[in-house]
């Protein structure tokens, strides 16, 4: 017997060439099962990608704008318009559901298409979690306590923490969760506040309070404001001691130098400025009519609504596929230095509302 089965008779390896075969038949195998494999999986490919992208730009569109009459409408109809600071944690409570709740939901922490393609979006949250994590702050230390010595809300310390809590956290905990229990927190802060037969929570409405949370956005403006204009890169001297001959610093500094933002970094600042100044203009709007007394009696409720009027640019749509970033007067625009320019001047306006405030 022959054993070696796969030789032929004249001492040769393989499928005799002069052998008849069937159509399409390639002698060991076809490779007809496999060019159809890798098309199917191609076509697989091509689809998952097209529907990715066709979410992931779904995804890129920011929020629409927190209506605050609407908001003071719905608490009048539940006779809870009257109540101080009611509407001003109402709209705290929605900026922070908005970041959860807008399509696609919160993207910074994903792991996963198209979600992890994105960085506009995710830039965005960071600005609207900061001012978020900022009226936490000022809610806890001081629209909610009578004086430095009163002892702090509970809900409002619990809610702090959780805002503060890592925002780009998938598991165990993740930061949805979180963020979720720091908006109960505040809901149950504010079915106290809703309870008149009760006084265990307060909202208290003082000049020093609001004086505290606008120190805390003109601070805010005005890292942005700075970011934003270092698009194009700028010599800047060191100002750091200015104005006091005795002052000190740790480390030696430059008396001058550049500085420029990172080119892959320009569009993210642009969107964090964006979404800050998207949770800006309802807080400021809310707090305008819960602090209404107090603008009232220095007559700086116009200044209030001059400040809105300087951040409602900041949010007009942005027609380029991409933030532009022209070089000074140059002949394409420079979105980063026009945000700048309203930034500033709302953190100006911001800055004399606390002057004329602390007058007395």
């Amino acid at each position: 017997m022959n054993w070696k089965f796969w030789q032929r008779d004249d001492g040769t390896i393989g499928p005799d060439p002069t052998a008849a075969h069937l159509p399409g038949d390639s002698g060991l195998y076809s490779a007809k099962p496999l060019a159809r494999l890798t098309s199917s999986a191609a076509a697989i490919a091509v689809t998952y990608l097209l529907f990715t992208a066709v979410i992931g730009i779904w995804w890129s569109f920011e929020p629409d704008a927190i209506d605050v009459d609407q908001a003071e409408t719905e608490l009048v109809s539940r006779g809870q318009g009257a109540i101080t600071g009611q509407l001003t944690t109402t709209t705290t409570i929605a900026i922070a559901q908005t970041l959860l709740n807008k399509p696609g939901g919160y993207l910074t922490n994903d792991l996963f298409p198209p979600g992890i393609w994105l960085d506009n979006i995710p830039a965005w949250e960071m600005g609207a979690l900061t001012l978020l994590r900022d009226t936490a702050r000022v809610y806890r230390n001081d629209f909610s306590r009578s004086q430095s010595q009163s002892a702090e809300d509970p809900n409002l310390a619990e809610a702090e923490g959780k805002f503060f809590f890592d925002n780009n956290s998938w598991f165990l905990p993740d930061t949805e969760g979180e963020y979720q229990a720091g908006i109960d927190f505040f809901q149950a802060y504010q079915q106290q506040l809703a309870n008149t037969a009760a006084s265990d929570a307060q909202f208290y409405a003082r000049s020093d309070n609001l004086q505290v949370w606008l120190g805390a956005m003109a601070t805010r403006l005005g890292s942005l404001s700075q970011r934003l204009s270092a698009s194009v890169g700028k010599r800047q001297l060191d100002t750091s001691l200015a104005g006091d001959s005795n002052a000190s610093q740790s480390t030696a500094t430059p008396d001058e130098r550049v500085v420029q933002t990172p080119w892959l970094e320009i569009d993210d600042v642009f969107y964090e400025a964006r979404g800050f100044t998207w949770a800006l203009i309802p807080m400021l709007e809310a707090l305008e009519k819960d602090f209404g007394d107090v603008l009232d009696k220095k007559a700086a409720r116009v200044s209030v609504r001059q400040i809105v009027r300087e951040l409602e640019p900041t949010q007009d749509p942005l027609w380029s596929p991409m933030v532009l970033n022209g070089d000074g007067f140059g002949l394409v625009a420079n979105h980063s230095l026009i945000m700048a320019s309203h930034i500033s001047r709302a953190n100006a306006a911001i800055i004399d509302l606390r002057a004329l405030l602390a007058q007395g």
